[in-house]
């Protein structure tokens, strides 16, 4: 058995992220502690569990759990029940502090996602898990990270400045993804157009800038080693439509990279495919 570690912020993680992830690694037997920042429960983004809030009628009391937009964007039933699940989990309801997470105590380090800006940039821009992850990978463990978790590792710098996935190749949240999702939201969340952009643009800065796959790739040793689904790969269509997730039956709509001991991969319809290769680095 593995003891992992999976940093999360005070609210606002992906539900369907963590939780999926967390069922495949204690289903396999590995133990799964978390870390929050003051070692209170974390709660995940409501949005992504109910789906209100994504219909341009969403604010009218009467209409708000009249949801066409909200269904297609929130988490599966899957992500759902799995998440009613950790809720009742003793370790995600008592997490240690972030400061107290250190590699020596653990075998892997899991670094989940989430967009909205409210709840997720203290942990995209904590010096503290940037620490944490730098430790790691400088230890050689498996670190596992998917959506906005891969945007904390690109954060994650060595005494030499550059970030510790420099030379490696890496896979994220792609622009067309986040932008699409963004699309959406420009028409459903109009009161709050940039719900699905952690980061937006200054002006100047050309569309796309501030986007995790833009910031990732300039951390990269070269663009190459970003890896996106190539146009002959198997499945191309359903791993690129944003509709299709994988299954306990079926990883097709899933794009997951290896490098070594680093495995990543792009949104929640990755996160079983994902949660099942980082669970084989464990093993």
């Amino acid at each position: 058995m593995a003891r992992v570690i999976m940093p999360l912020p005070h609210r606002d993680f992906d539900p369907s992220e963590a939780a999926v992830s967390w069922r495949v690694l204690t289903g396999r037997g590995h133990e799964v502690r978390f870390a929050t920042p003051d070692g209170a429960p974390a709660a995940a983004d409501p949005i992504m569990l109910d789906g209100i809030g994504l219909d341009p009628w969403s604010r009218l009391p009467g209409l708000r759990r009249l949801r066409l937009i909200g269904l297609l964007l929130r988490a599966n039933r899957d992500a759902r029940r799995a998440y009613a699940e950790l809720e009742r989990d003793p370790n995600f309801r008592a997490p240690l502090r972030w400061d107290q997470a250190l590699a020596d105590d653990f075998d892997g380090l899991l670094l989940p996602g989430g967009h909205r800006a409210r709840g997720m940039r203290d942990y995209l821009e904590s010096a503290v898990l940037q620490r944490l992850v730098v430790a790691f990978f400088d230890a050689d463990k498996p670190v596992g990270a998917i959506c906005h978790g891969v945007l904390l590792a690109a954060r994650s710098r060595r005494d030499d400045g550059k970030s510790i996935l420099y030379g490696r190749r890496t896979a994220s949240l792609t622009w067309a993804q986040e932008r699409a999702a963004s699309t959406l939201a420009h028409v459903g969340r109009w009161w709050d157009r940039d719900y699905y952009r952690t980061y937006v643009e200054e002006p100047g800065q050309p569309e796309g800038f501030m986007s995790v796959e833009a910031e990732v790739t300039r951390a990269l040793a070269v663009p190459e080693d970003y890896r996106d689904v190539p146009r002959d790969a198997p499945d191309f269509r359903r791993k690129t439509s944003g509709l299709a997730r994988d299954s306990i039956d079926d990883a097709r709509p899933a794009w997951v990279v290896q490098d070594g001991n680093y495995v990543s991969a792009r949104w929640p319809g990755d996160a079983r495919t994902f949660a099942v290769r980082f669970a084989e680095l464990l093993g």
